[in-house]
């Protein structure tokens, strides 16, 4: 397990938005538990990349430890140009590429998860809704931000997706704060 100071950026270049990176996005689909260590690859080749990381409590022999663990596991994305995608090969640490069509929705949805986790907003793996009502926070921090609202347990949760992973995350919400999408 890692100490906090060695887990790689969340972004590289540092403190970018992931909205500033210029490039075509490709998803890496890591080997397994290799996210961190492909993400230390690609700081190393100067190539751009986002890996979302979110703080999970364990408990081993009665102590506890908080490591950041991907939010979303086997996945890196990466920002840069075809020949940067043919280096992150070089590695080893990753099983294949995924195509992204829609490169505007997809920042879009990357910058989401990135305002969501940069918040320190309690973030969980969430199975993906087709379906659904797409919803849009009106006010507060989260101003704009666009989702699928669902409820479990008597709870309101804004599911933010990434349509070309098929995964997502759920963030609890006063529901009163939401306005159906256009």
């Amino acid at each position: 397990m890692l100490k906090l100071a060695d887990n790689p950026a969340i972004t590289y270049p540092e403190d970018t938005c992931v909205r500033d990176m210029t490039g075509t996005w490709w998803v890496a689909h890591t080997k397994p538990r290799q996210e961190k260590a492909f993400a230390r690859d690609l700081f190393a080749r100067g190539i751009s990349y986002f890996l979302p990381l979110v703080e999970r409590v364990t408990i081993i022999r009665g102590r506890k430890f908080r490591p950041l663990i991907p939010l979303f596991s086997g996945y890196v994305f990466a920002c840069g140009t075809e020949d940067d995608r043919y280096e992150m090969f070089a590695d080893n640490r990753i099983a294949g590429t995924i195509k992204v069509h829609d490169q505007d929705r997809f920042v879009d949805e990357l910058t989401q998860i990135q305002n969501a986790v940069t918040a320190a907003v309690p973030l969980d793996p969430w199975p993906y809704l087709r379906k659904g009502r797409r919803c849009r926070i009106r006010t507060g921090a989260f101003k704009d931000l666009e989702g699928i609202v669902v409820r479990r347990k008597g709870v309101t949760r804004l599911v933010l997706t990434v349509e070309t992973l098929g995964q997502a995350v759920a963030m609890e919400i006063d529901a009163g704060l939401l306005d159906p999408a256009v």
